[in-house]
């Protein structure tokens, strides 16, 4: 998990012009293993940027290279912090989704943050309107 951790650090460094800081790790999903020998690829692409954070989808692909066989072994979301030059929080820009695949991972970054705030306790769960949505889809909020 090392190299997937620099991959979607440089990642969100590249999107915020700034050093980040890993602020958590969500559901690292493993549905192929990795043998030995095999060559990993690691695709890394921020998907929402939020007031001081963005929000870091990895996609992992093991191949073995005598067979040609290529698999999705892994995903993983990660959180990065911008952080400016007294070690504080800054602000970060701003991010337009494009694409169809796009415009979905953006809108389900907003779901997964309010799951992870949640989860460690800083949001109340009554509060996560994104969320409710899901599981009452016939209750408008």
């Amino acid at each position: 998990m090392h190299w997937m951790d620099i991959a979607a650090a440089i990642s969100a460094q590249k999107h915020c012009n700034r050093i980040v800081v890993t602020a958590s790790v969500d559901n690292v999903s493993f549905k192929q293993p990795i043998k030995l020998g095999d060559v990993i690829t690691i695709e890394a692409k921020v998907t929402r940027a939020f007031n001081t954070s963005v929000e870091v989808r990895l996609d992992v692909w093991a191949e073995n290279i005598p067979s040609g066989n290529r698999v999705k072994s892994n995903e993983a979301y990660y959180t990065f912090v911008a952080i400016g030059e007294n070690n504080e929080t800054i602000p970060v820009p701003d991010l337009i989704p494009e694409t169809e695949e796009e415009i979905e991972l953006f809108a389900g970054a907003l779901r997964r943050r309010q799951l992870r705030l949640v989860l460690s306790g800083k949001m109340r769960a009554d509060d996560a309107l994104e969320l409710k949505t899901l599981f009452f889809p016939e209750k408008l909020i």
